[in-house]
Order: C-alpha cells, then structure tokens, then sequence
C-alpha cells in the first residue's frame, strides 16, 4: 500500500492554535459592542476562526494544499454573499 506520511503538528503548535482562536474570540466579543460595521467584521472573523479550525485540527495544512484552497474557498464563496445579504437586510429592518 502507498500511504502518504504527513508531519504531525505538535502540541506547542496545538497550544498557539488555541490561543490565537482565543485571542480572536475576544476581538468578536470586543466587535459585538460595536455599532457600526459589526456584521462584516464578524463575519470576517468567524470566517478567519473556520478556516483556522479547518487547517489546523482536520489537518488540511499537512495534506495537499488543493484541500485547503476548496474548504476556505468555500467558506470565502459563501460568506461573502452572506455577508453582503446581511449588511443590507439590516440596513433596511432596523
């Protein structure tokens, strides 16, 4: 059999994941305050988090990178509409 042999992350890389996933858990909190532009913002964030999330603990960073270009394409492709649709519903409701 012809399997492919991938560098595990190890746990000091696991460790800094989860920090920077904290630290942009507190920039979404800090942007929920916010009045003005607080749906794209995080948006964006929650995008960045899924990708993050994605590349690092489902392993797409160590496998081909074809993988990590249609899963955060995805996530981009989507949420950009849904980012637009969003600013412009709540423009118009309240």
């Amino acid at each position: 059999m012809n399997e492919s042999h991938h560098a595990s992350p190890g746990w000091l890389q696991y460790v800094l994941i989860a920090v920077v996933l904290a630290v942009v858990t507190l920039i979404e909190l800090w942007a929920a305050n916010l009045t003005a532009y607080r749906t794209p913002i995080l948006l964006a964030l929650t995008v960045l988090k899924a990708s993050l999330v994605a590349l690092w603990y489902m392993h797409l960073k160590f496998d081909s990178r074809l993988y990590s270009v249609l899963f955060a394409g995805a996530i981009f492709i989507f949420g950009v509409p849904l980012t637009i649709v969003l600013i412009l519903l709540f423009q118009f409701v309240g």
